[in-house]
């Protein structure tokens, strides 16, 4: 396609103040592309991340940033500063997997490396990796400058249904801060549209009695037919939610392996999403009432449980418009041949719908010819279409103003969240993706703390945003993170 849209005065002020952010990008880069490469040789899930904490870790002394391990008494939280007084930018990574996703790095076809093992199916490694390579070189321009700034870099585990940064919220951590600014893996390159749906995952216990379901099946009440039930009730529901609410569920507990025994007790966790915390809390009233209702027609007792709860993205327009500069200032991602003729062989595997959604998603239509890398920054205002995911950094939007980066890193039509994503983690273009989304954060704080009148505008309008509407954490009171024990040594 070609075109960077690159804006001609405005892009070339940007290039050359932000000349000298990007080299300090540069000149840390290997060392955080081999951060990268580590974490994804070793996949943890939500909570289990201590290998890759201890990696973020060790990066972030060598680097020199004051750290705070256990942050919000999450092991595997850790934040490192820089700087002095001034204004505080939070810089967000996350490094944690998704199970079942093992896959070989490099190779066009499903080939795990481990049966039934963890994958960076996310882009996790390179998410944390960017994230903490940028704070490195806002810290060393704050220092060579004698900038009265702070920068920090936020370590956040389980951000595949774990809320760690909801958790971090309410424990505080991100109270002093100004500005915070994130990024995510993406296959094309544009400012993220701050949309996601708020979601909590509510764990409902049904408790029964127990039979002999051959010589007594009366004298059973089944915690698993009521479950059933539930999920048929919340089914029957779903022609009667908002469009973009949704409701999925997974069995916990399905009672047992034994059908000549009526299951007292059985678990299904429901995951519960809308557009808006108002909207969300309406609809797990919903929920509740589907599940007594199941638990009445079953003769059975429900309990719920909270497992974790995070709120929807708010956007910020100051500081969208800031990082769409830097954006064309920078330009597109530069790919070059070999990272396209990969990616056409991830492209094999995929659909024409694949590929379709990517452009959907972007809100582009897609081109006559078909392209394998996205070599373009989309402009600003194009409205994506299709399904949204959620994402804890929606409760650090609500907390402070944010702003995040989509960043090309893999083939476009890539679904995330699959072995093809995994397959491209540690390919060059991959590097690529991740050395680039470092410099567009990096820019977007120097240019923040550059700027008070930027600073204040995106102030401003968040403070307009939570007067019209508070925020109110997703977690109720008493839940806890599941935190999981360091594994022995």
């Amino acid at each position: 396609m070609g075109a960077s849209f690159i804006g001609s005065v405005g892009g070339r002020a940007a290039m050359q103040n932000s000349n000298v952010i990007w080299e300090n990008v540069d000149q840390h880069k290997e060392d955080l592309i081999a951060l990268s490469d580590r974490v994804f040789d070793m996949p943890e899930t939500l909570y289990n991340e201590y290998r890759s904490v201890a990696e973020h870790k060790a990066m972030l002394e060598q680097k020199g940033f004051r750290i705070t391990e256990n942050a919000a008494g999450i092991p595997t939280a850790v934040v490192g500063e820089a700087g002095e007084e001034g204004p505080v930018i939070a810089i967000l990574g996350e490094f944690d997997a998704l199970p079942y996703l093992s896959q070989e790095p490099g190779v066009a076809e499903p080939r795990p490396q481990e049966a039934g093992g963890n994958g960076h199916g996310c882009g996790h490694n390179l998410l944390g990796a960017a994230a903490l390579l940028a704070a490195t070189a806002v810290k060393d321009w704050i220092e060579d400058n004698g900038i009265k700034a702070r920068v920090r870099y936020y370590g956040c585990p389980a951000e595949e249904g774990g809320a760690a940064k909801a958790f971090m919220v309410r424990e505080g951590l991100f109270d002093d801060v100004d500005v915070a600014i994130s990024w995510h893996p993406a296959t094309f390159t544009a400012v993220n549209r701050a949309n996601s749906l708020a979601n909590t995952r509510i764990d409902f216990t049904f408790h029964g009695k127990a039979a002999h379901a051959a010589g007594a099946p009366e004298l059973g009440r089944s915690a698993l037919d009521a479950v059933e039930l539930m999920n048929v009730g919340i089914n029957y529901m779903r022609e009667h939610m908002p469009d973009d609410a949704r409701v999925h569920y997974a069995y916990l507990d399905a009672g047992g392996v034994a059908p000549n025994v009526v299951q007292h007790r059985a678990t299904v966790r429901q995951l519960v999403r809308a557009s808006d915390l108002p909207g969300l809390r309406s609809l797990i009233e919903r929920v509740k009432k589907i599940a007594e209702g199941a638990a009445l027609m079953t003769e059975t007792r429900v309990e719920s449980r909270v497992f974790t709860g995070v709120s929807n993205l708010i956007g910020n327009r100051p500081l969208e418009e800031a990082m769409q500069v830097e954006m064309e200032s920078l330009g597109p991602v530069a790919f070059d041949e070999a990272d396209a003729a990969f990616a056409r062989e991830i492209q094999k595997s995929l659909t024409a719908d694949d590929i379709a959604v990517s452009f959907r998603r972007v809100g582009m239509p897609p081109p006559e010819e078909s392209l394998a890398l996205c070599d373009f920054v989309a402009p600003l205002d194009l409205k994506g279409e299709g399904g949204e995911g959620s994402t804890d950094v929606g409760d650090v939007s609500w907390t402070v103003p944010t702003v995040q980066a989509r960043v090309a890193t893999c083939a476009v039509g890539t679904p995330f969240h699959t072995w093809q994503t995994v397959a491209q983690g540690k390919a060059p273009a991959a590097h690529k993706g991740m050395v680039y989304a470092a410099k567009v954060m990096a820019a977007t704080a120097k240019r923040v703390i550059e700027d008070p009148a930027l600073l204040a505008r995106a102030k401003d309008l968040h403070a307009a945003h939570l007067k019209k509407t508070p925020y109110v954490c997703p977690l109720p009171e008493g839940v806890e993170p599941p935190i999981v024990p360091r594994p022995a040594s």
